[in-house]
């Protein structure tokens, strides 16, 4: 194609007429010939190569396979045949190479008697488009004046709203205080028998046999992070960021276990109806688990409207996004996952 195109354009022929008739833009030509104006190997997937002059031959490869089947090597994976092949004074092939040749003839599998490593399967996304849809929840220390003493603050978020819908702080962890707790909550809510999902990570009280049946009681579908997955419950870990990077956490502990209860009391209502949170529009999360973030919203958006009429020189771009926030997603699928999305009923 590029010697038809040479042709043309030498005989007078315009470079761009040249490429509508091979039906090929004239950038890609261009990138069919590096600075030097050589044509460049073909790059496409399903281009037809010449083999390398270094492949290996089939009695080279056939070597190896006998090697790796013979019953001295039938659990050892190449990374030991290799070296063992070279305290012998015999070399074959390169590492990579064994590798390359038992995944061609399928027998790049798990050598061993050891476990075979698992893979994580992704998670499940669940998306709230409304209050008491999702929930997630979780146990934080609550440090003492006393090194080495802890309590514990069990807290169940509303991913939809941010609103802390139950809390407690106790000095010690079970799954019959957790299941307590949510049986409180979806009361304190009036969500009972009212489809929810609760996500939580695979700590012991989650996991308790107490805990899993109050949720069925409850008709709560439990959800669970991934094994060794940190961000899987990344609302609970931002929730407990803001709780101790505030001012007023005591960063030297608190001297008793009521001093602490006395302590998340206040700073639950500050979270609930004060605090602007950054990801619902800097709306309290009441104002948003209430269904009021519409009106406020609408409110502010009134006003920049008015400021921008007033002094539209100070405006270069559009006025602040003041619309609602949607639908809210726990373990968003990303563009090159496949996990399972699923939607809870209002």
């Amino acid at each position: 194609m590029l010697t038809w195109f040479d042709e043309a354009t030498a005989n007078g022929a315009p470079r761009w007429k040249a490429a509508e008739q091979l039906l090929v833009s004239l950038k890609r030509l261009n990138r069919w010939r590096d600075n030097t104006g050589q044509v460049i190997p073909d790059k496409r997937p399903g281009a037809l190569r010449l083999s390398p002059s270094n492949k290996l031959t089939e009695e080279e490869e056939q070597r190896i396979l006998t090697v790796c089947n013979k019953p001295e090597n039938a659990s050892l994976p190449p990374s030991q045949i290799v070296p063992m092949l070279a305290d012998k004074g015999e070399y074959i092939a390169s590492e990579s190479s064994f590798y390359r040749v038992l995944k061609k003839h399928d027998q790049h599998h798990h050598r061993g008697r050891s476990k075979r490593r698992s893979k994580s399967s992704k998670p499940t996304t669940y998306v709230a488009s409304g209050p008491s849809q999702v929930w997630c929840w979780d146990i934080s220390y609550f440090p003492s004046k006393v090194r080495g003493q802890f309590w514990y603050l069990y807290l169940i978020l509303d991913i939809y709203s941010r609103k802390i819908v139950a809390w407690e702080v106790h000095d010690k962890e079970s799954g019959e205080l957790a299941s307590s707790l949510i049986n409180r909550a979806v009361v304190a809510e009036r969500c009972v028998n009212k489809p929810m999902v609760l996500h939580s990570d695979n700590g012991a009280p989650m996991t308790s046999h107490t805990f899993q049946s109050k949720l069925a009681d409850l008709g709560i579908i439990p959800s669970h992070s991934r094994p060794r997955v940190s961000n899987d419950n990344a609302f609970a870990e931002s929730v407990f960021k803001t709780l101790k990077y505030c001012p007023q956490w005591p960063s030297q502990g608190f001297l008793t276990l009521e001093e602490s209860r006395n302590w998340m009391l206040s700073f639950v209502r500050f979270y609930n109806q004060e605090h602007r949170h950054s990801s619902i529009r800097f709306v309290t999360p009441e104002q948003r688990h209430d269904g009021c973030d519409k009106a406020i919203l609408e409110q502010r958006k009134r006003v920049y409207k008015k400021a921008r009429e007033k002094n539209p020189l100070r405006w270069s771009g559009k006025c602040r996004n003041w619309e609602p926030v949607g639908s809210v997603a726990l373990n968003p699928e990303r563009e090159s996952g496949a996990a399972d999305c699923i939607k809870i009923a209002a």
